[in-house]
């Protein structure tokens, strides 16, 4: 028996050297299928805990064939193979804007940007040329402008805000609607207020306010639901425009926003709100081909209609995994920071007798989420404010016991901005998602200690690191518009919390590079229960992917902000490439795009 068992490894060599002398065998090793598109010479953070990183992958029919090294990956080249050759440059998962809003974007970028302006003369300014193009008559729209960014208040002002003399003097016969940065408020000149019919009698509707001057007159300022009038008399005005015109402007408005998505690194935008009408505009329009995935949340216009419609919007991968309906949002529990309506358990530190407001009454947000429990659908909820978050969690909780299937559907608290610290540990232990937006942190930076104060800000503002650390699943993405969609500064905010010159705000809750990755990509996959699909670069997902020319996990923090994207690859198609980028390929960068030398 001993001799039988040493005699088999001898017998194993010797066919081994036979077959080693023979003449190669057909068919071996197997001739692999040649790929659609193979990248190679790259650093590819692939978050797949089986391979996290590799140096090449290859796509066949638009999904992840292969990851390995060059040499490996090299094999699935074909005659007809698109082979991207990146010299080292830095490939991700594709980037998912976790929360905005589509076709505001696409209509911010045909409207006056607002924000642009260092201090209100500049928006004056601004509108005054737009009137000089107008047509009387035809209303003047903007969006972006936030008082706290201004390099000096308006005099004479109201809380910081101006007056609407300088407004109404360059707008006399032309409706002017700009959008307050935060979406919770507008500024609205005289002929606009004429038109919604809003006086100095007219009352504070339920959940908004109109910021009246020392004598009670309104000076344009319109928060949260006191706005509605202005935009209902402005939707009048679209609503009398020529068929034809409407819709070119409305796909026009898609078409932008999707271009400048991809041009940033966007693969997929989960879109916080559109209405019936909408989505079924919005699927109509997927047929012609979107470039990217565009997951959809129903807006809650009225609850009668979602109760009887909502069953019916189970729509899951519609071209080819290019549309897709899978909740119910953006609702709004309260206001936000800068407009003093996000809504707190204690005043505000700089206006004592305000907590902010319950826009939307909690009964009907417990109406629209039983409705969507129901239909087994997901919510997603605004809510800024430590109070509203609070409310927000007691109210899932109590939906959660009466439907425990609910459980499962991955509900979400937008933006969870400012939270008590007994309710932190709460999203991990009920699995509700922190739907949350790092650039938010920055911008609000000089003014949150202010509004707050000192303790409530340390210890419950922007809180990502306590909330990970606990077990939560926390998200990014921009709210664009009010926010740029670019995730660039998005990443350099999430992993520094670093504003203004030289300043960060409470450090200790800033994201690990890994941290913030993966909360662009794979928790934001997950989010959008498309995680068996997306979020990591695994031989079977879908190959969405984004090109860097740096590498976000490794360089130094003050590089990030010169980091560009190169490619956009979605479903294993490029559908963006920056100008230069050949260059980039060939050694050839900085010659061939000089802006990457400072930060633009």
């Amino acid at each position: 028996m001993r001799l039988s068992r040493l005699s088999l490894p001898v017998l194993l060599l010797a066919a081994t050297a036979t077959f080693a002398a023979d003449a190669p065998v057909k068919g071996f090793p197997p001739t692999l299928p040649a790929a659609d598109l193979v990248l190679q010479h790259a650093s590819i953070a692939t978050l797949d805990p089986l391979q996290p990183h590799v140096q090449a992958l290859a796509v066949k029919d638009g999904k992840i064939a292969a990851l390995g090294s060059d040499e490996s990956i090299a094999h699935y080249i074909g005659p007809h193979t698109k082979v991207l050759d990146l010299h080292g440059a830095f490939v991700t998962p594709g980037f998912i804007e976790g929360h905005g809003h589509l076709m505001d974007t696409g209509d911010s970028l045909m409207e006056i940007n607002a924000g642009q302006p260092k201090d209100w003369n500049g928006v004056v300014a601004m509108v005054k040329a737009a009137v000089a193009k107008a047509k009387p008559g035809e209303w003047i729209v903007g969006q972006g402008w936030q008082q706290s960014k201004w390099t000096k208040a308006p005099q004479p002002n109201v809380d910081g805000l101006p007056l609407p003399a300088s407004l109404d003097a360059v707008s006399p016969n032309n409706p002017v609607l700009l959008s307050h940065a935060s979406g919770h408020a507008i500024y609205a000149n005289a002929a606009a207020l004429k038109l919604a019919g809003i006086t100095r009698a007219t009352p504070d509707p339920a959940g908004g306010s109109i910021v009246r001057d020392s004598k009670g007159n309104a000076i344009g300022m319109l928060r949260d639901t006191a706005g509605d009038p202005v935009y209902a008399a402005y939707n009048r005005y679209l609503d009398s425009l020529p068929p034809q015109e409407l819709a070119a402007r409305r796909e026009q408005s898609l078409k932008l926003a999707m271009q400048n998505e991809v041009s940033k690194g966007i693969t997929g935008f989960v879109d916080m709100g559109a209405n019936f009408k909408t989505v079924d505009w919005m699927k109509q329009q997927a047929t012609k081909g979107f470039p990217l995935r565009l997951y959809v949340n129903i807006d809650v216009t009225d609850v009668a209609s979602l109760d009887k419609h909502l069953a019916d919007y189970h729509i899951n991968g519609f071209a080819d995994d290019h549309f897709t309906v899978l909740g119910v949002g953006e609702d709004v529990s309260d206001g936000a920071l800068g407009t003093h309506s996000a809504w707190f358990l204690k005043p505000y530190s700089d206006a004592p007798g305000v907590t902010g407001k319950n826009v939307t009454s909690m009964s009907t947000l417990a109406q629209v989420a039983r409705i969507a429990a129901r239909d087994g659908f997901q919510v997603s909820i605004h809510a800024i404010g430590d109070r509203a978050n609070r409310e927000l969690l007691d109210m899932y909780q109590k939906i959660f016991d009466e439907y425990p299937a609910a459980h499962n559907l991955r509900w979400r608290i937008e933006h969870a901005q400012h939270l008590s610290p007994a309710d932190i540990p709460r999203f991990a232990q009920m699995g509700v998602i922190a739907s949350m937006q790092s650039i938010h942190a920055c911008s609000d930076a000089p003014m949150v200690v202010s509004r707050i104060g000192e303790q409530r800000a340390k210890e419950g503002a922007y809180m990502w690191h306590t909330l990970i650390d606990s077990g939560a699943i926390v998200l990014d993405g921009t709210d664009t518009p009010v926010e740029d969609t670019n995730p660039i500064p998005n990443f350099y905010c999430g992993v520094t919390r670093a504003y203004g010159h030289g300043k960060t705000f409470f450090p200790a809750q800033a994201k690990t590079r890994m941290q913030e990755l993966r909360a662009y990509t794979w928790n934001n996959a997950y989010a959008i229960h498309q995680d068996h699909k997306l979020g990591s670069l695994t031989p079977g997902k879908l190959a969405d992917m984004v090109v860097f020319s740096g590498n976000l996990l490794t360089m130094p923090s003050d590089q990030i902000l010169r980091t560009r994207v190169l490619y956009t690859v979605v479903g294993g198609k490029v559908v963006y490439q920056r100008k230069g980028a050949e260059a980039w390929r060939s050694g050839q960068l900085f010659k061939a795009m000089p802006e990457f030398n400072h930060v633009n």
